[in-house]
């Protein structure tokens, strides 16, 4: 009898979906999914080309013999993927800095049907100013903070994906939080 999925590493589920068990490549994907296309939508900031890079992040591991290599993690492989699938869209349509579209709030804020219009529309405004902080940081802040956000890497496997040294990393990820604390507690607006 096979152990059941939420025992094995994400290592072993690529082995055996390698092996030609299915099910195992939708465990890895439902662990996955959430984390890898929030970082995606937070970074590029446009929800089409968030689900291209999804799907083509998808397609190349199913496509791909390999593992991960070295002491990579599958999550720091898998975005990794990401990561390069998104800059070389990029580099394909001449984009250095992505601009920030509105896309559907439902995707982030979480409300159920007793939720009050007001507390709703709240929740709202406060995804909105989230949003428009993130997308005020630099771009080598937001990926490092969103890496540790969705990704739930740790510094030193951020270093390794972003090819950053481990200090620049801690400065960055330090710098962001300071400047999205400092933009989060401005007052709004009335």
């Amino acid at each position: 009898m096979r152990a059941p999925f939420d025992t094995l590493s994400d290592e072993s589920l690529l082995a055996r979906y390698r092996d030609g068990d299915g099910a195992s490549f939708e465990a890895l994907y439902a662990r996955h999914r959430q984390g890898l296309y929030h970082f995606l939508m937070s970074l590029s900031n446009k929800a089409e080309l968030a689900e291209e890079v999804f799907q083509e992040t998808w397609l190349s591991l199913i496509r791909s013999t390999t593992q991960p290599q070295g002491r990579a993690s599958f999550r720091t492989w898998l975005f990794q993927i990401a990561r390069n699938r998104l800059i070389d869209q990029w580099r394909r349509h001449g984009v250095h800095s992505p601009l920030h579209d509105p896309y559907d709030e439902q995707l982030h804020v979480q409300c159920d049907e007793t939720t009050s219009p007001e507390r709703q529309l709240s929740l709202s405004r406060d995804q909105g100013r989230l949003e428009a902080a993130l997308q005020a940081l630099p771009e080598d802040q937001r990926e490092v903070f969103l890496l540790r956000l969705h990704g739930d890497l740790d510094l030193a496997q951020i270093a390794a994906l972003t090819g950053a040294p481990l200090e620049t990393v801690k400065s960055r990820l330090r710098y962001a939080q300071q400047k999205l604390q400092r933009l989060l507690a401005e007052e709004v607006p009335a």
